[in-house]
């Protein structure tokens, strides 16, 4: 469906549109005419017209269900073969034995992967406009870790409530009560360092970097994953021929027109990443994931465009962002959030004029109530006082989470609109 439209648009993209304006055909430039119906897209959204763009969302959305049902269909013998091993998964599970320990364990690890895979997913999609996931809950998990650590004296957390809730290990650890945690108390063990450190000792920077290494290594190979449908789609353009749909691949082939005469530092920059990619391949790709780099959005376009081979984008990608680039992530959040470096923050707080002690003190008593937390037992109650530092992160999550849905929304009621410009274009041209 995708191809059909898009081979719709080629004779308008290279003839125009004729239009009708008092009583004359007119005939309207390429460009011209591209520039209007964007406008008349961008006016698809919740906050100008919700009711036709919770239509025109509702619509996309079954269209683009019917198009993932019929890929499936293709590939019916590879989906059988997954429902048969989902099967057997399921009764391994559900039948009691010996075996059920491990089953929990993996159970656990998994869920505890694929939930951060798939934040680092939603941190990636939309070419730098999705879910910022990683200062809305990596970020301040790490600084979590990296609190209780220094308050605690180790990172030998109790699980449970571990990673629900981090409280600091008492003298003398209760056995576990199950199975799961029977397992996961020996994985720990063999894992090695990371648990061996006592509780009144002291914590280096390796071993909360070895405590959140999964998370963070799963998040950032989600992000490299994100990568891949921008790759894909502008590799299938160069092969094709075709003009795909997708707008941010018209604004790459744009940009590459216009790199000679470019002169603001955006598109210049956007440039040079794209000829180190193109130039140096595998080592550049890997250079430009390694490091915090906003303009690397372009980089999955700008190897499927180059025809870049599959497993020299992705694993110069995965390598980058969920080996190099997390591990500088990380140390850059745990060394902010060490003990001296809160603590010195803080009292700069306190040290601005006028409103420093007011500043300071709902600062002060927010780091006393998590310390409270990490060191109540088992039997007591936790302390339910909520700071409005917490009641207000937890309101910005909130409307992210939000604007994000809202955008999608907006994104494929405006991919809806698109499609009916065409099937409007191809009915001009066939009558």
């Amino acid at each position: 469906m995708a191809e059909h439209s898009a081979e719709s648009e080629l004779p308008q993209r290279r003839l125009g549109v004729k239009e009708q304006q008092n009583g004359e055909l007119t005939e309207l430039s390429v460009d011209e005419t591209t520039q209007r119906d964007r406008e008349e897209r961008e006016t698809v959204v919740l906050w100008k017209k919700p009711l036709l763009t919770l239509h025109y969302f509702s619509l996309e959305l079954l269209v683009t269900l019917k198009e993932w049902i019929w890929r499936l269909w293709q590939q019916r013998q590879t989906v059988f073969g997954l429902l048969i091993l989902l099967i057997l998964l399921s009764i391994a599970y559900c039948i009691e034995g010996t075996h059920q320990k491990y089953v929990r364990y993996m159970e656990k690890k998994t869920l505890w992967c694929a939930y951060w895979v798939g934040l680092g997913i939603l941190s990636s999609v939309g070419l730098g406009t999705g879910l910022h996931t990683f200062l809305l809950y990596l970020g301040p998990h790490i600084a979590s870790v990296t609190l209780a650590a220094y308050e605690c004296g180790s990172v030998d957390f109790p699980e449970p409530p571990y990673p629900d809730q981090i409280v600091c290990p008492q003298q003398e650890v209760p056995a576990p009560g199950s199975d799961a945690e029977q397992v996961g108390m020996e994985a720990a063990r063999a894992d090695g360092a990371m648990g061996s450190v006592a509780i009144q000792g002291s914590i280096s920077l390796w071993t909360i970097i070895s405590k959140v290494r999964l998370e963070a290594c799963m998040w950032g190979a989600g992000t490299a994953i994100g990568e891949l449908p921008p790759y894909f789609m502008a590799r299938a353009a160069r092969l094709s021929g075709a003009d795909p749909e997708d707008e941010d691949y018209q604004r790459f082939e744009e940009m590459l027109d216009q790199a000679e005469s470019a002169q603001d530092f955006a598109t210049r920059a956007k440039v040079a990443v794209q000829k180190l990619i193109q130039r140096v391949g595998f080592f550049g790709i890997l250079a430009c994931a390694s490091i915090p780099n906003p303009l690397f959005d372009l980089a999955g376009i700008t190897c499927g465009h180059f025809l870049v081979p599959f497993w020299t984008f992705f694993g110069a990608t995965l390598i980058g962002k969920a080996v190099i680039k997390m591990h500088i992530q990380k140390l850059f959040v745990i060394v902010t959030f060490s003990r001296h470096i809160v603590e010195q923050m803080v009292s700069l707080i306190g040290a601005v004029p006028l409103l420093g002690a007011a500043l300071q003190k709902p600062f002060r008593e927010y780091l006393e109530a998590q310390k409270a937390k990490l060191h109540h037992h088992a039997g007591e109650g936790i302390p339910t006082e909520e700071s409005w530092l917490s009641w207000l992160f937890e309101k910005v999550v909130v409307i992210m989470v939000c604007f994000f849905v809202c955008s999608i929304v907006n994104s494929m009621a405006q991919s809806y609109a698109k499609r009916k410009q065409q099937e409007k274009y191809s009915e001009g041209k066939t009558e």
